[in-house]
């Protein structure tokens, strides 16, 4: 039943029928409360998501990098070097070769912001050295040279690791969790 109201103007008596399928002020601020709520529950695992993807990323890089000294040291015929400098967050490959200029092929990679490089000690009588940095030469017939075999540690903020360590054919590196 609809009830007739004369004394309240056309105009008030449409708005107020429009305002009953409205949400009110309490109502919206409750909604955006629970969004806040729900978001800051969520905001924490999906940032220990995105570090550890970076950590998974970074290690396939220089996964990468090793399969591609190997690669070039079985095509080119001469050792590759992939040298670690922690200091600077780089790491790199190059070809060890006598000439003036270097190695034309040489590259150069650095890592994310949120990591850190390291390179674990390893007890050898002469370590490869590549300006004075620690190294893993490649030789021409595919293997790591055992000299040069030292796991790579890539470190995250939060304290998560991943070892780079040979693989135990000696034919190049695999991830460690």
């Amino acid at each position: 039943m609809k009830l007739n109201r004369p004394w309240l103007p056309s105009s008030a008596r449409s708005s107020r029928s429009r305002r009953a399928g409205a949400f009110t002020l309490i109502e919206l601020i409750l909604v955006l409360a629970l969004l806040v709520v729900i978001t800051s529950l969520a905001i924490p695992p999906m940032a220990r998501f995105i570090r550890g993807r970076a950590l998974d990323s970074e290690a396939q890089r220089f996964m990468a990098l090793a399969h591609a000294a190997q690669s070039r040291a079985v095509s080119e015929g001469m050792p590759m070097l992939v040298w670690i400098d922690s200091s600077t967050g780089a790491y790199g490959l190059t070809g060890e070769t006598t000439a003036k200029t270097g190695d034309p092929k040489a590259e150069a990679l650095q890592v994310d912001g949120t990591l850190h490089i390291t390179v674990a000690s390893k007890s050898a009588a002469s370590p490869v050295l590549w300006k004075n940095l620690p190294a893993i030469r490649f030789l021409p017939d595919g293997t790591v040279d055992t000299d040069s075999a030292v796991p790579v540690q890539l470190t995250d903020a939060d304290g998560f690791q991943r070892l780079l360590v040979e693989a135990g054919n000696h034919t190049g590196y695999e991830i460690s969790e």
